[in-house]
């Protein structure tokens, strides 16, 4: 097998095992939740820790590849990955699961830091949107196959199941990545050349999206309880809002920022990272909320939730190797801002939705937001790493992973604080833990109020796509 056909197996199978990870829990999500009698505040906190813990590390493992090599920090995320998903499964509370969900987002973070650098490092520049139009179908491949996955074991068996499905696959890329050459004989760089780790700016990145997202998780418990908390609430927005300040204080002085300045004042860059962060965060409120809708007020089993929601990621299967060509042929620009164009009017389209809808509706509307994920993904994702020099490769593959992952954090924590404050206000301050079928109007009108904060996200972010200019070379 030829050096990057190797490397793109590899790294296709790494998203693969990401994807199918994370699209199984948001349909595990309710299960989990009535498993362990959590409060949705808590428990979406299973997906956001992961998230999180990849977005504040991304950085880290870009600077540290300068160091040690992009190959060798991929395959040792490998194997943090497989252990962490192992102690997952033997979790014995909601807050255990969470701190498991921690080690495995460490592992995840390394994978995903490195993925498109090392495609970057071996594909020739005017295949490289081919060549993650390919990394788009195993996307889709583990998004395809996930709540479906993830559904036929909560019906037949346990969620906990649903976390040794990737363990054989990640046992393999890991021994396959020991035997690669292109991963272990990379070269180290010479440290005396490597810039030192900005760790007072790694440090307040942790606690700026930290505290930003504690705030949002927990807002509507601070505000909506019977002796409601406003004065804490009142300083977590400050320190949040303080720790974003000095961030950007910090960076702007000193001499190895952690995030590059110099590439943000690229127009292309910036907006496209931009127009990444606000697409994900828009499917992220769907997926966060959709299944929460299909078992509760449709009454599916948690199979049939599976299958509508396989819905999305079968679309994006067979558009992504397409939208790749196309950014190949005519850029980025308008490939991708159609993309975000077809997000928004099926977000709009699921904003109508009631509870009577038919499943093969709510599928189809899905797969519209599925065809326009997979119209933004992989041209966004080709025109910033060519856009940039060679050895910036590594750190702007951490950034768009970062953006990519930030956009699914400020999804799932709006779409829960949104949600939630919707359903308490409309039900006398319920949780959805208590949702019971007469609550099924007050969910319909939360879910809708939620969407369509999500639609204005949409418009931003095309906003954002079309600014970034022609091209980006």
């Amino acid at each position: 097998m030829q050096p990057h056909n190797r490397i793109l197996l590899l790294v296709a199978a790494s998203v693969f095992m990401s994807t199918l990870d994370s699209s199984m829990l948001n349909v595990a999500l309710p299960s989990i939740m009535e498993s362990f009698n959590s409060p949705l505040a808590l428990s979406e906190w299973v997906i956001i820790i992961y998230l999180l813990t990849i977005t504040v590390l991304l950085l880290f493992w870009g600077h540290l590849s300068n160091r040690y090599g992009r190959g060798r920090i991929y395959n040792l995320g490998v194997l943090i990955f497989t252990i962490g998903t192992l102690l997952c499964c033997l979790a014995s509370s909601i807050t255990i699961l969470i701190l498991f969900r921690f080690i495995q987002g460490v592992g995840a973070s390394m994978m995903m830091s490195m993925g498109p650098a090392l495609i970057s490092s071996v594909f020739p520049r005017a295949q490289l949107g081919r060549g993650l139009g390919q990394i788009g179908i195993a996307t889709s491949l583990g998004l395809l196959s996930g709540p479906v996955i993830s559904g036929l074991l909560i019906h037949w068996l346990h969620w906990r199941f649903i976390f040794l499905i990737t363990v054989p696959v990640s046992v393999i890329v890991y021994l396959l990545g020991r035997n690669t050459p292109a991963i272990t004989g990379e070269p180290q760089h010479n440290r005396t050349a490597v810039p030192p780790f900005d760790r007072t700016g790694g440090l307040l990145w942790f606690a700026a999206i930290t505290l930003s997202l504690l705030v949002a998780t927990h807002a509507t418990a601070l505000c909506c309880a019977g002796h409601p908390q406003y004065w804490l609430l009142t300083m977590g927005c400050l320190s949040a809002i303080s720790a974003w300040v000095l961030l950007i204080f910090h960076e702007s002085r000193t001499a190895y920022p952690l995030l590059p300045l110099d590439l943000f004042g690229k127009r292309f860059f910036s907006m496209g990272l931009l127009s990444a962060t606000l697409s994900f965060a828009v499917l992220f409120f769907v997926l966060l909320l959709t299944p929460f809708y299909l078992r509760s007020v449709q009454q599916l089993s948690a199979d049939q939730t599976g299958y509508v929601m396989m819905a999305l990621p079968l679309c994006i299967f067979f558009v992504s190797p397409v939208a790749g060509r196309l950014y190949d042929r005519i850029g980025a620009r308008t490939v991708a801002s159609l993309g975000l164009a077809l997000c928004l009017i099926g977000l709009l389209l699921l904003t109508t939705i009631e509870a009577a809808t038919s499943p093969m509706t709510i599928a189809l509307l899905l797969a519209l937001l599925g065809f326009g994920q997979a119209m933004f993904l992989s041209p966004n994702s080709a025109a910033l790493l060519s856009g940039v020099d060679p050895g910036q490769a590594g750190v702007t593959s951490s950034l768009l992973a970062t953006a990519r992952n930030m956009g699914m954090l400020i999804g799932t924590a709006l779409a829960g604080l949104i949600f939630s404050l919707y359903f308490s206000k409309l039900t006398g301050g319920l949780d959805m833990k208590d949702y019971s079928v007469e609550y099924s109007g007050e969910f319909m009108e939360a879910m809708h109020g939620a969407f369509q904060v999500a639609a204005l996200l949409a418009v931003a972010g095309m906003t954002a796509s079309l600014l970034r200019g022609n091209k980006s070379e």
